[in-house]
């Protein structure tokens, strides 16, 4: 089998950050790295839970609703993958930007996280969420379309 895309990066130098992962006709898979690959501490499971519902929820109910293809989280645990149709850069880094700064200052109740809604509703972590997104909104507060591309 081919090696996919994915396993193609060097992980040895990927750094936190947003990355452009793979573009599919007019579909493109970002890369929105949150820990140092291979580098623990990795994400813990609530924490990045709660924050691909946060994330998920924001970016579907945004001006951008309808290029919005997916977004979840990396087996890995140090990301996730972030699926746009139609949208520049910039505007996917503005977006990423707000979404953070939106779950940094959440507080209420994690959109779809009853046990009707959520398949794993009571593994959950809304404070881990909000210190993650903090922590990756100060990642990328001067990101640009620029450095979008993988670090050699």
């Amino acid at each position: 089998m081919k090696t996919i895309q994915s396993f193609r990066i060097n992980h040895d130098t990927l750094t936190p950050g947003l990355y452009t992962s793979r573009v599919d006709g007019d579909v493109v898979t970002y890369d929105l790295r949150f820990v140092h690959p291979n580098t623990p501490p990795f994400l813990e499971v609530a924490a990045m839970h709660t924050l691909e519902h946060l994330f998920a929820t924001y970016v579907r109910n945004s001006a951008y609703e309808d290029k919005i293809i997916y977004f979840g989280p990396m087996g890995c645990r140090t990301g996730f993958y972030f699926l746009t149709r139609g949208m520049t850069e910039a505007q996917v880094i503005a977006l990423t930007q707000e979404t953070l700064a939106f779950i940094a200052a959440f507080e209420g109740a994690i959109p779809g996280a009853t046990q009707r809604e959520c398949g794993n509703y009571l593994e959950h972590d809304l404070d881990g969420a909000r210190a993650y997104a903090a922590a990756q909104a100060a990642v990328l507060a001067a990101w640009t379309p620029e450095r979008l591309d993988y670090p050699e």
